[in-house]
């Protein structure tokens, strides 16, 4: 099987247990990140992550937290063949010989690739999720909007296609997708590379043990948070923005409403879920992908 063909299998397979791992973790965030600032007066319509995982579990039950899994479930083999096919191909450019280890800072430079190339996928896949998540946040916001607005993925996607300018309009808030994927690959890889090395006390890491690419991977997958969270945010509340009546008018605007209104805390609503979610879930990715990886030769 060539390299190409097995970061395809192994990235799938390490993409689907990060996605079920992960997924009501997200969930929440995108609450957080998405809910009205309350009015003087007024308390947000979450208290806090326990609060919103409270409050969804009561009005939806437990699948809930698994809303809008569907869209990046169907296109977790594409994104994942893209992010880690990419950065393998990147690998074998930069390598000076076939098998070579890669130094740290090259491992930053393909993760940065590898960002570049998926945040094509990422955007529209991340704003349907973000559509499915937030439904119910919005829709409590104006009384005269239904409880469900969107059926599924498909439904939202049909009417962003229909109502909100075509194929363009699935890339709403291309710029803060890339603005997140390119430096967050690049730190998780880098500090992936990094731990790995640290832990086998050298460049050659092929004999780490589980233990070790668990706890490299989820120190990784926290890295990608905590180097990119701010983007983050500004990019999920640019993505459920009303298409007709929009409270921003880009990544600046977005950026400065929001200090203005909710100061710096407010660029880091639902950081906690998303903490709590990087590490097992990258954890589970990286591990799952390296032993696919090895497994197959």
């Amino acid at each position: 099987m060539g390299d190409v063909a097995k970061d395809l299998t192994a990235g799938t397979v390490g993409g689907a247990a990060q996605l079920i791992v992960g997924h009501p973790f997200d969930t929440i965030k995108v609450k957080l990140q998405s809910q009205p600032t309350p009015l003087p007066g007024q308390l947000p319509k979450y208290s806090g992550a326990v609060d919103a995982v409270r409050q969804t579990v009561a009005a939806e039950g437990a699948r809930g937290l698994f809303k809008g899994m569907g869209a990046p479930l169907a296109t977790v083999a594409a994104f994942n063949a893209v992010l880690f096919t990419v950065r393998g191909q990147t690998e074998a450019f930069l390598r000076s010989e076939p098998g070579a280890p890669l130094t740290v800072n090259q491992q930053i430079v393909c993760g940065a690739v590898a960002g570049t190339a998926v945040s094509f996928l990422a955007c529209p896949t991340e704003l349907i999720k973000c559509r499915l998540q937030a439904q119910s946040v919005m829709a409590s916001a104006d009384s005269a909007a239904v409880a469900v607005k969107y059926a599924g993925p498909m439904d939202v996607a049909r009417h962003v296609l229909r109502s909100e300018g075509g194929v363009g309009g699935l890339f709403k808030g291309l710029f803060p997708t890339m603005a997140r994927e390119i430096p967050g690959n690049a730190a998780m890889f880098g500090m992936y590379e990094a731990l790995k090395q640290y832990f086998a006390g050298g460049t050659d890491t092929s004999g780490l043990g589980r233990g070790s690419l668990i706890v490299a991977g989820g120190l990784a997958g926290g890295s990608f948070w905590i180097s990119v969270y701010p983007t983050d945010v500004i990019k999920s509340v640019i993505q459920v923005d009303d298409y007709k009546n929009p409270k921003f008018s880009g990544f600046f605007d977005a950026f400065k409403k929001i200090l203005a209104a909710e100061g710096v805390k407010g660029l880091y609503k639902g950081f906690g879920p998303a903490m709590g979610r990087s590490v097992p879930a990258n954890a589970a990715c990286f591990l799952a992908y390296e032993m696919v990886r090895s497994s197959l030769g």
